[in-house]
């Protein structure tokens, strides 16, 4: 089986950064001037000054996590005789073994789509992770009965492309482990 590299797009990532930023810079607006936000459906300026909190806290999150992932110099995701190794998002754990995988589906939310990765064992992938990135699994787990999930939104991939050859790449390795 050949190694498939597919590394982080610095270009996405960019993007992503300048639309949380952005964000980041509303949010404070909204904190230090919420009366001059005041429309008719947001009257309370304490209510426009909380959500701008919750706006810096989202969003400024995001521009950490973008930072990082912009100077990070790991192959965002690896396709090989082991499995996926997932370095693509705030969720990613690293190797996910051919042998626990059961299945793939594909889900979209607005205009995102992603691989939901289902698994043997979900505890063993929960137990991988601490903190902020259990908290995203966990949630995860809840939504979409998978703490695993994968997109291209950071990689340098077509998400049709990337769907392809994972979900061709578990059919082969289903066929090569006769035991499944």
């Amino acid at each position: 089986m050949d190694k498939i590299e597919i590394q982080i797009s610095k270009k996405k990532i960019s993007i992503l950064l300048i639309v949380a930023i952005l964000f980041v810079v509303t949010g404070v607006f909204f904190i230090l001037t919420p009366e001059t936000f005041i429309t008719i459906l947001f009257r309370n300026p304490q209510v426009i000054r909380l959500a701008g909190i919750a706006t810096v806290i989202f969003f400024g999150t995001a521009v950490i996590y973008g930072l990082r992932k912009f100077f990070d110099k790991k192959v965002g995701l690896i396709v090989d005789e082991n499995g996926i190794t997932d370095n693509s998002n705030a969720s990613s754990v690293g190797l996910i073994e051919w042998n626990d995988i059961v299945e793939i589906k594909t889900e979209q939310v607005m205009s995102t789509r992603f691989l939901l990765i289902f698994i043997s064992n979900p505890d063993i992938y929960l137990d991988r992770v601490n903190g902020f990135k259990q908290k995203l699994m966990k949630g995860n787990m809840k939504m979409y009965g998978t703490p695993l999930s994968i997109t291209s939104n950071t990689l340098k991939y077509n998400f049709d492309d990337l769907e392809k050859i994972i979900k061709k790449r578990l059919i082969e390795q289903q066929k090569s482990t006769p035991n499944r």
